[in-house]
């Protein structure tokens, strides 16, 4: 069924910016495997992000909306040890937390808004403690 009617375009735009950190998290943390190892939490929170763009996706194709491409795949920031990596994932889910509460304004549907939920719940209360235990990690172990 074609809901797209029912979709403003405040709704599809906060979708797309949805979509797009996850993306951009999935790429971030997949590059950092690559340059390092598969170091957790990076193991672990790569696979989430990937089933959160998923769930975005999901409402992308319920509401009949093109979803945008992932312009991350190459794009990826590169750091230059563990630390650096951990204190920048810390603050990129800062922000993942942030861009959840501005979007929650973004609609009334209630299918968006649990997803919405979720995803900022997982950041805030998962990904946030645990790059934030990373960071405190390689900056005792030098890494």
């Amino acid at each position: 069924m074609n809901h797209i009617s029912t979709l403003a375009r405040k709704e599809q735009q906060a979708l797309c910016e949805a979509l797009d950190d996850e993306y951009k998290s999935q790429a971030t943390y997949e590059q950092v495997i690559r340059d390092f190892g598969p170091i957790r939490p990076f193991i672990n929170i790569v696979e989430a992000e990937a089933r959160h763009a998923s769930a975005l996706l999901s409402l992308f194709e319920k509401y009949g909306i093109p979803a945008p491409e992932n312009r991350w795949l190459a794009n990826a920031p590169h750091y230059s040890n563990v630390h650096e990596a951990c204190v920048a994932s810390v603050q990129g889910e800062i922000e993942n937390v942030a861009l959840y509460d501005r979007l929650l304004s973004s609609t009334q549907h209630s299918d968006i808004l649990s997803v919405y939920q979720a995803l900022r719940a997982a950041s805030q209360d998962r990904h946030l403690p645990a790059f934030q235990r990373c960071a405190q990690r390689s900056s005792r172990s030098g890494a």
